[in-house]
């Protein structure tokens, strides 16, 4: 038996949770003709873009729920570093800048604890923990109620703690980048609350690791005019480089 290639393979796995909802490795590795590691990799895959959710011995369909911050800090820990560290030669001293929660901007909060002379608003209790020890560097943790997953503030509280400050640049992230270059998150809250802060800021930078690139998150963040640029560790695909240009904004690439 001819083995399909591993890009027919990915869609033949899609086809097969669409119709049946669920899978198991071993049936998938015997319908494939290949080990169980090749399809635990082969799901995995399709898991970081978002399209399944992963169980024990398979896969569901459905989109996972965001993994916790200190997973995420692990993941790709170089580039996210390299990003923080791009975003943090904008900033100039004196300047007023909001940075959100998660672990690309935990990178760029820990890169400007050299600085002075900086007034950091933030809903994250990392970033917070980490730039009120920094000498010179005034922190204001934004209000809210605290979810555990991402250790930050959200909600109503939050969103009307922006509303009281003049933001020279805003740091924001996102849950995925669709192959249409739209920015997404896993909930309607959270897609809303960076909308907010997009929206806060002079200039705002989006900071997105390549392991968000064509990520399927279920909700839309809206778009924002005060979108500077979206700094990256590698170039995306055609697609998503055709978007920022036609919104003419810049990649940046760290």
């Amino acid at each position: 038996m001819t083995r399909p290639l591993a890009i027919n393979r990915l869609n033949q796995i899609l086809q097969t949770l669409h119709d049946t909802g669920s899978v198991s490795v071993g049936a998938l590795a015997d319908q494939f003709d290949v080990s169980k590691e090749t399809i635990r990799r082969d799901l995995k895959q399709l898991a970081e873009q978002g399209r399944v959710s992963l169980v024990h011995g398979g896969a569901t369909v459905g989109i996972p729920a965001e993994p916790s911050l200190s997973r995420r800090e692990a993941e790709n820990a170089t580039g996210k570093a390299a990003i923080g560290r791009k975003a943090a030669s904008l900033v100039k001293d004196g300047m007023v800048i909001l940075i959100d929660s998660g672990s690309t901007t935990l990178f760029l909060a820990e890169a400007l604890t050299t600085r002075e002379h900086l007034t950091v608003m933030t809903n994250s209790l990392p970033i917070a923990l980490t730039l009120c020890r920094t000498p010179g560097v005034k922190t204001i943790m934004l209000g809210g109620e605290i979810h555990a997953n991402d250790e930050a503030s959200f909600g109503v509280d939050t969103l009307e703690s922006l509303k009281h400050f003049n933001v020279d640049l805003a740091f924001v992230g996102a849950g995925g980048i669709s192959d249409e270059g739209e920015f997404t998150d896993y909930t309607r809250l959270a897609a809303e609350q960076r909308h907010a802060m997009l929206n806060t800021g002079r200039k705002a930078y989006v900071l997105a690791d390549h392991t968000k690139f064509e990520r399927k998150t279920p909700v839309n963040i809206a778009p924002s005019d005060r979108i500077a640029g979206l700094i990256v560790d590698y170039l995306p695909s055609g697609q998503i480089s055709a978007a920022a240009a036609q919104s003419r904004w810049p990649i940046m690439l760290a």
